[in-house]
């Protein structure tokens, strides 16, 4: 449903009601238009997930695995000459 804007001033709950039951709501100010949605809807629909460092720092633990450092490889010597 689109609602004006003073309509949705004065039946907010309304608005915020039929959000939940029904779907995403419109408002239009001049020429412009929002939606209102539940904030679940709104996380999924954002893709409000963690950063891929995150991501990859969460998966599966193994325990006793144990990862060698790398040594740095040794510096070459630079002639100046």
């Amino acid at each position: 449903m689109i609602w004006k804007l003073s309509d949705a001033k004065n039946r907010l709950s309304e608005v915020l009601d039929r959000a939940a039951k029904e779907g995403p709501q419109t408002i239009s100010r001049r020429g412009e238009t929002f939606v209102v949605l539940p904030a679940e809807k709104y996380k999924e629909l954002s893709g409000d997930k963690p950063d891929f460092k995150q991501w990859l720092l969460g998966g599966p633990k193994i325990e006793g695995l144990e990862l060698p450092s790398r040594d740095a490889p040794p510096m070459r010597e630079i002639n100046f000459e």
